[in-house]
């Protein structure tokens, strides 16, 4: 059964650090691309970054290029979205997404899986 369960989120102050994680089970997630997103209530969600299966190829969003790093550990089955630079404006539901592609394309919505969220919230 593939389950994917993110952590790290919490409340930092503009310009600092948080590191996400997403851990998989039921599925080697270094063949498969996994997607982060993130959501604000009441504004559309928006992907973030995602990184491919087999060649760990990464991409971004404008919003965050350069100041977010995307990287997986396959010993931990795990995938993970270093936040460095931190703005307010990157305050939401940070979920990872799979959908059992390689590519990081849009999800198909028959074979997507999410996790349950962590909250990031950047506030002085």
């Amino acid at each position: 059964q593939v389950q994917l369960v993110e952590s790290g989120g919490g409340l930092v102050q503009p310009g600092g650090s948080l590191r996400l994680s997403c851990a998989a089970s039921g599925f080697p997630l270094e063949f498969y691309a996994i997607h982060w997103f993130r959501q604000v209530p009441g504004k559309e969600r928006e992907g973030v970054s995602c990184i491919k299966g087999y060649d760990g190829s990464q991409y971004y969003a404008d919003s965050v290029k350069g100041r977010f790093t995307i990287s997986r550990d396959t010993s931990k089955n795990t995938v993970y979205l270093q936040m460095d630079n931190l703005k307010p404006e990157d305050t939401a539901v940070y979920y990872c997404a799979t959908d059992g592609a390689i590519s990081c394309g849009e999800l198909s919505p028959e074979y997507e899986h999410w996790g349950q969220g962590t909250q990031v919230t950047v506030s002085s």
